[in-house]
């Protein structure tokens, strides 16, 4: 069951009408949906393949790359030759957004400020053909191990590993592009099916989510290059780990939102920071908060 206390917040932060839709989206289950990883294949493979196994879906409006299985779960894509070679990547719509918004481009100095798994991280390096010197951070040792699995399962060999918590990067460093997918609540990532919920969803742990977001947005702001920009993500939606983070940032440190515009087939919420992007939970995506920043040069 969702908690008493989210839906009094989502209440408050957007009103009855669309806290009854996003309510209607915990309730969903959610379609299995996939990246064709293109350092190892292209869509045209991995489609003829998907036919041959009689397995149905959908083309995505606004990726060459995202399909969305409408006949099969899970397992049954786990079992395709293609998973096992790195060819595909299970993600969800939702956070396959953040890496196309950044735009990373060839031969940059990137960051990943909390990479692990590693799905948005080999998206980035199959978006620059594995054409630029990609760091990506993880502070846990088990999930940094399964961080370099995906990579190295992925292809992504201009990605390297650091084992460390990403707010003691040294200022010294500098990047051209950041991607901060902060931890958070997972507030929009919920399902009214899971029992545990009352349990894990707590008012302390979305205080605590949003005092290492302000951290490592903080530290992200401090390593960026003038003039280059960054993108802040979290699968929630709540406004106290999105757009109040930004507001502090955005009154402390010299840095200007870069709007985001995107497919209209994405089912938006309403935003308290112009040119924010926050997902719906429904169906095929999670909810989602995406903002892009741009450092100004002094």
């Amino acid at each position: 069951m969702i908690p008493s206390f989210l839906i009094e917040k989502l209440k408050n932060q957007y009103g009855e009408e669309l806290t009854n839709k996003i309510l209607e989206g915990y309730n969903q289950k959610r379609k299995v949906t996939l990246r064709v990883n293109t350092i190892k294949a292209n869509i045209n493979e991995i489609q003829k393949i998907l036919d041959n196994s009689n397995i149905v879906y959908t083309k995505v409006p606004w990726s060459d790359d995202a399909l969305i299985i409408e006949n099969v779960r899970e397992p049954e894509i786990t079992k395709l030759t293609i998973y096992d070679e790195g060819k595909i990547y299970l993600q969800s719509l939702s956070s396959m957004l953040p890496p196309i918004i950044l735009q990373p481009k060839e031969n940059d100095d990137i960051l990943d400020m909390a990479a692990a798994p590693g799905g948005k991280t080999t998206q980035i390096a199959s978006i620059v053909n594995n054409k630029a010197r990609i760091t990506a951070c993880e502070m846990n040792n088990i999930r940094a191990e399964k961080l370099k699995y995906n990579i190295e399962k992925q292809g992504a060999n201009c990605v390297y590993v650091m084992v460390t918590d990403s707010r003691k990067i040294d200022d010294f460093f500098s990047f051209d592009s950041i991607l901060l997918d902060a931890p958070c609540s997972g507030s929009g990532t919920l399902n009214n099916n899971d029992n545990k919920i009352e349990k894990t969803f707590t008012p302390k742990l979305i205080q605590k989510s949003s005092k290492t977001q302000a951290k490592l947005l903080k530290k992200a702001i401090n390593i960026l290059k003038q003039g280059k920009e960054m993108i802040y993500s979290t699968c929630s939606i709540l406004q106290e780990e999105n757009e109040d983070i930004l507001a502090s940032i955005l009154k402390t440190c010299k840095v200007e939102i870069v709007p985001i515009n995107v497919d209209k087939t994405i089912p938006k919420l309403p935003t308290k920071i112009d040119g924010t992007l926050c997902v719906c939970p429904n169906e095929e995506y999670e909810g989602f908060f995406v903002a892009k920043i741009r450092k100004i040069a002094r």
